[in-house]
């Protein structure tokens, strides 16, 4: 079965940084986009982050200029580089992977964003 393991996450102060950590296997991450998705206490899970193939990458508005998604082809990972984070940043991240009809999540990493 296909699995994706997030690290990284964490307690950090507000306007501190993190950076996550996804390590996936090659059936779902060659040729496929992969991303950030995050749900904070008593909402909705969110897109982050995506990035494709060749490193295009789009962000939500929430978080452009302050994160940064990167992957390595090589070793089959991704990663979330978040600066300047707020309390509204605390959340679980979850690592997907998709093409066409296909989605993946991992377990998910927790970020908590306080003083």
């Amino acid at each position: 079965q296909a699995q994706l393991v997030e690290s990284g996450g964490g307690l950090v102060q507000p306007g501190g940084s993190l950076r996550l950590s996804c390590a996936a296997p090659t059936t779902i991450f060659s040729g496929h986009f992969m991303g950030w998705d995050r749900q904070a206490p008593g909402k909705q899970r969110e897109m982050v982050a995506s990035i494709d193939t060749v490193g295009k990458s789009i962000y939500a508005d929430s978080v452009k200029g302050r994160f940064a998604i990167s992957r390595d082809n090589a070793n089959n990972a991704v990663y979330l580089q978040m600066n300047d984070l707020q309390p509204g940043g605390t959340a679980v991240y979850y690592c997907k992977s998709h093409l066409l009809t296909s989605h993946y999540w991992g377990q998910g990493t927790r970020v908590a964003v306080s003083s």
